[in-house]
């Protein structure tokens, strides 16, 4: 039951990290382990957006494909996926982001199992290494998308 939780600093606005994290589709292009994104549905409703997304992750000569609900609440600054179907008995995670003097908090949370003791065992070590970087890849992501900024 591997679980992750930081609380990163990061120099860019809270808008503009929630903005980067919610812009799901982009994911492959920066994402560790990240190989494709796909958005299966799109349901807007009070000022938030439900998705439903495929995401395919992989490591050398695994590939492992999974679908999450993402409930985008920008009024907030929150974002949730829960897990729907795929590798795993559970997958929870959370984004916060928090408006800071000289930028913004992001707060990242994540909780999951895999079924198979066997792909836990194999993939659990690298997807631990993995979920340690998104905040950080996140924050490499905006650093090269605000630059201008």
């Amino acid at each position: 039951m591997p679980k992750f939780e930081t609380h990163r600093p990061v120099k860019h606005s809270a808008e503009q990290m929630y903005n980067l994290v919610a812009d799901i589709e982009n994911y492959p292009q920066f994402l560790p382990l990240c190989e494709a994104l796909a958005i299966r549905s799109r349901k807007e409703r009070d000022g938030k957006t439900l998705l439903i997304a495929d995401m395919t992750v992989g490591y050398k000569a695994i590939r492992e494909t999974f679908t999450t609900q993402v409930l985008l609440n920008p009024a907030e600054l929150a974002i949730d996926v829960k897990y729907i179907e795929g590798p795993f008995k559970y997958l929870d995670n959370r984004w916060r982001f928090e408006s800071v003097a000289d930028g913004s908090k992001v707060h990242f949370f994540i909780d999951y199992e895999f079924k198979s003791m066997i792909l836990g065992a194999l993939m659990g070590s690298m997807f631990d290494r993995a979920f340690r970087m998104f905040a950080e890849a996140f924050e490499t992501r905006a650093d090269k998308v605000y630059a201008a900024a």
